[in-house]
């Protein structure tokens, strides 16, 4: 789709979401889609169509793919949900403490079931006891897609049901710096009063880390219309009641205060009907490009200005990862470094059948960046 038709039929995209998420129902203007299939296509690179179904069928209007998106949706976030039962129950019994994490949360802060869709359930649970996590979910029937590698754990169950179980909240490799703000999470995780082994965040630390978590996508590839949104929902919920002077110190240490002011300007703007400035309207512009979880243009061209714009050393770091970044993704080669050769010709056949589409991609936007 050319990025002009894709730009209009985002656009109204958000205007039926805001419809959506307010209790309003959509006007003619919003109704009048000469391309369903066009519409359907914008809000899937979003994870939006079953909060764009809900505004639609609002008015009456009911189309078959997505009225189907919305009933999936659904679907899904129930058996998440009862899944998540399961395992949470399981972790009690292990005396393992664990925390809900980013959409599970704020999916019931959204008016309808299945309006904010979900990919998946994050929970970080007690780094301690990771052999003893795994034992669980394949007990429950979880199949392990990875493990011991990184910062979380992935695990699968047919159907939808997918579980990202985290043993740190952020990469040490890749986000060093907000590795180092969560290191010590003793004094952020409060006792949940239902449970023995539940934490919580207060609703301050759980909106830093929500905006981290935002950020940390775009700063990368870039993270799409449905974080603004995430950030509209929690505030028209939680903002007022907020200790702004406690946010504004975190953001500030945390490097993100100019990112999370922008972020959460146009979020309220945008959701409520306001006219966005120049500016505003070109963030939003990165958000729309960017899609769900980013772009490898967007990828390419942060990356590319984190190694100074030269496309030389970019290459050096894409080929050859740092000790840090091989240490927590490559660890039997960090263990056996007279391997590292293998690594670093390994990685790029292995992309080449794994991930053949993103790398053909980034290797198109390094080349025909400005850059030299």
């Amino acid at each position: 789709m050319e990025q002009s038709k894709y730009l209009q039929y985002a656009k109204q995209m958000i205007g039926l979401t805001q419809c959506a998420v307010n209790g309003e129902t959509p006007d003619a203007a919003l109704l009048d889609i000469p391309e369903p299939d066009a519409l359907f296509s914008v809000c899937q690179s979003h994870d939006l169509t079953a909060c764009t179904a809900y505004a639609l069928e609002s008015a009456g209007v009911r189309l078959p793919a997505f009225t189907e998106a919305k009933e999936k949706a659904i679907r899904k976030n129930i058996l998440l949900d009862a899944e998540r039962k399961k395992i949470l129950a399981e972790l009690e019994a292990a005396g393992i403490w664990y925390l809900l994490l980013k959409g599970v949360l704020l999916k019931d802060m959204y008016p309808k079931l299945g309006m904010r869709q979900m990919s998946d359930n994050d929970i970080l649970f007690d780094e301690t006891r990771r052999e003893d996590v795994r034992t669980i979910m394949e007990s429950l029937g979880f199949s392990c897609e990875h493990y011991g590698t990184g910062y979380n754990d992935a695990y699968a169950k047919p159907p939808v049901c997918f579980f990202e179980m985290h043993s740190h909240l952020l990469s040490e490799a890749k986000n060093p710096e907000f590795y180092a703000y969560y290191k010590d999470l003793s004094r952020r995780l409060l006792p949940d009063a239902e449970t023995g082994f539940g934490r919580h965040f207060s609703q301050e630390d759980f909106y830093l880390f929500i905006t981290v978590h935002a950020y940390k996508h775009y700063a990368s590839g870039g993270t799409g219309v449905r974080s603004l949104l995430d950030t509209y929902v929690f505030m028209q919920k939680y903002g007022s009641v907020l200790d702004r002077e406690y946010l504004d110190r975190e953001l500030e240490t945390l490097g993100i205060k100019e990112y999370e002011l922008e972020s959460r300007t146009v979020a309220k703007k945008l959701f409520s009907g306001q006219t966005l400035s120049e500016a505003e309207e070109k963030t939003l512009q990165y958000f729309i490009l960017s899609g769900t979880y980013g772009n490898p243009v967007h990828m390419t061209e942060n990356r590319l200005k984190n190694a100074g714009g030269s496309k030389i050393r970019y290459i050096l770091k894409r080929v050859f990862p740092s000790m840090d970044y091989v240490r927590v993704y490559f660890p039997f080669f960090y263990r056996h470094k007279i391997l590292l050769p293998v690594l670093w010709i390994w990685r790029p056949v292995r992309a080449l059948f794994r991930n053949r589409k993103m790398l053909f991609s980034e290797i198109r936007a390094l080349f025909r960046s400005k850059n030299r």
